[in-house]
């Protein structure tokens, strides 16, 4: 096995499993490392990161500062799927897998590596967004996942870093699970594992408790074009910025907590508890307006896609022809959907209060029950009857159905 392996690319956080396998990998493969970090807004000391890499014996390390390209060619597409997973989760870790996988076989490629590793488990669903990522962009590189091979319980890790002079970090003794980047932080593990009991207020980070959130609701203002969110307030502002603000002002109020039961790729159920604030507003706000200016059928039709589109991504099919052509039809439908959207924040809820669009499907002077109204009434009574035609032919059919095994 190790003379197979001269180089490998290890996805590197810089915590403690990452860092056991750096060291691991060495002695298992008796290969070169060079590790990689990605910066999509998890507010991490990257300096640091690269240091103890290089500290542990990596031969290269790259930071590369993701978050634009998060945004522009991940976390937009979302935006304008509406993604939700199972109707509850926006997809904020499933949307960076792709990307990290990208950058895993740039690197690789550009370092002639043969393998790339990575930190997933063999239960959770980020194994596979990697490996099927990584295998289909360059099939010739391996796949490595030490988490599956080492068989390692957490405290044998620990033994295992203090063994090998590998720095603890000082939240290893936390009982949960933490990922983050600028379209949400999920967490799980401790407590969390168990369904019926409340989370604990400790985990959470970017939201405060809404009982105890602002006492006021402030209403924001977000223009859309074409899908995109460009401004806030009518300040206009790149969207990682933008992304930024909206998590610092949904979460003083308290908006963006997400506790559900979610159903993994692998087969298992699993409690899955996040942080979304700026998902959780721009969602809402951007399927409000792009009802407000498609029609019915649109509306219905993009429901399906919508919901397959995210299944996609969370299932690891990112790069699959399916997702691809879905977006046509998302892009198509996302081009009239400009416009602005008013969105109240108060103790945990965002609601949407007021909405304009120079694509706007309503028509005041259809609508209202004013003088004004230019909608001829009387058109409805032969409307009825027509659109009630076949369920009353259906009825008819049962009641004469009825009658005959009746006289029989």
């Amino acid at each position: 096995m190790a003379k197979e392996i001269s180089k490998c690319v290890l996805l590197y956080s810089g915590g403690l499993d990452t860092s056991c396998m750096l060291k691991w990998l060495q002695e298992t493969y008796n290969c070169e490392l060079v590790t990689v970090t990605l910066d999509v807004g998890q507010k991490k000391n990257f300096k640091e990161i690269e240091e103890k890499s290089k500290q542990l014996g990596a031969v290269a390390h790259y930071t590369i500062d993701a978050r634009e390209e998060f945004v522009k060619n991940y976390v937009n597409h979302a935006i304008k799927a509406n993604a939700l997973y199972e109707g509850e989760y926006p997809l904020s870790s499933s949307l960076s897998r792709p990307l990290i996988a990208n950058w895993g076989v740039k690197i690789a490629e550009k370092e002639e590596a043969d393998a790339i590793a990575h930190g997933c488990t063999g239960k959770g669903n980020d194994q596979v967004r990697f490996n099927i990522t990584i295998e289909t962009l360059n099939p010739e590189i391996k796949v490595i996942s030490p988490v599956v091979e080492w068989g390692m319980t957490r405290i044998q890790e620990i033994e295992y870093a203090k063994k090998k002079g590998i720095p603890i970090p000082v939240d290893v003794s936390s009982p949960y699970s933490i990922d983050a980047n600028l379209w949400g932080r999920s967490i799980e593990c401790g407590i969390l594992e168990k369904p019926d009991v409340e989370p604990p207020e400790e985990i959470y980070e970017w939201t405060k408790k809404p009982e105890e959130a602002e006492d006021k609701s402030e209403t924001i203002k977000l223009t859309f074009e074409k899908g995109i969110p460009t401004a806030l307030n009518d300040e206009e502002m790149n969207e990682v910025e933008l992304i930024m603000e909206l998590n610092e002002i949904g979460g003083k109020h308290g908006v963006g907590r997400i506790d559900h039961m979610e159903d993994r790729i692998v087969g298992l159920k699993s409690r899955e508890v996040y942080e979304c604030p700026a998902a959780t507003i721009i969602i809402k706000a951007h399927k409000d307006l792009e009802k407000y200016v498609s029609t019915r059928h649109e509306v219905l039709f993009k429901e399906t896609v919508d919901k397959e589109w995210a299944f996609l991504v969370y299932a690891g099919l990112w790069i699959d022809p399916l997702k691809k052509d879905l977006d046509a039809f998302i892009d198509s439908v996302n081009e009239k959907v400009t416009g602005e959207v008013k969105m109240k924040l108060y103790k945990g809820h965002s609601m949407v209060v007021g909405r304009k669009s120079e694509y706007a499907l309503y028509d005041l002077n259809l609508a209202t029950y004013e003088e004004i109204s230019t909608f001829d009434q009387k058109l409805s009574k032969g409307f009825i009857k027509l659109w009630g035609l076949q369920s009353k032919m259906s009825r008819l059919v049962s009641k004469r159905k009825e009658a005959v095994q009746i006289t029989l």
